[in-house]
């Protein structure tokens, strides 16, 4: 964009973080829907792929590949309803889109039938989140690693489980 030609394409700044954070949201969840649909993985082996592939990306050096949610999140959330309004929806379509990859693992038995798909799916995204500004505070993956481990266990599967990332 040319200098001095901003307000031509947006109305504020705070247009240009809305526009922003949407087009972040529907490449991240393009990405996460080709995660989740990978036929040669039981719905569990992709949950738990989605999260290897969280933790790799999360944990690289490389800032250029954190998640925006994560650096946003705290930032925005309290300076821009617009801007935590398009976290929010964003984040909510994130999570549901994990209940259901939840769902399909009961029906295809991969996952324990006794487990509340939208609740789980919550907790899971909160779990990673926290983990997310961890790693970021300590720049370790330790706190993902754990994350990883307590999805694991959240999730009700063996620690054996293969890695598929």
């Amino acid at each position: 964009m040319p200098k001095g030609s901003f307000y031509h394409y947006f109305g504020s700044k705070e247009a240009f973080g809305e526009a922003l954070l949407e087009d972040y949201f529907a490449d991240y969840l393009a990405s996460l829907d080709n995660l989740l649909s990978r036929p040669d993985l039981s719905a569990a082996q992709r949950l738990i792929a989605y999260f290897e592939y969280w933790l790799e990306t999360q944990a690289a050096c490389d800032p250029k590949g954190k998640c925006l949610a994560v650096k946003l999140a705290a930032e925005v959330s309290d300076l821009s309803e617009a801007m935590r309004l398009v976290l929010e929806q964003g984040t909510t379509r994130v999570i549901a889109r994990l209940a259901s990859a939840i769902e399909d693992g009961a029906s295809d038995g991969s996952l324990p039938v006794e487990l509340d798909a939208s609740t789980t799916a919550n907790t899971l995204y909160q779990l990673w989140l926290g983990a997310s500004l961890c790693a970021k505070l300590t720049r370790d993956r330790v706190p993902m690693e754990a994350a990883l481990a307590a999805t694991q266990g959240l999730l009700g599967l063996s620690s054996h489980l293969r890695r598929c990332a």
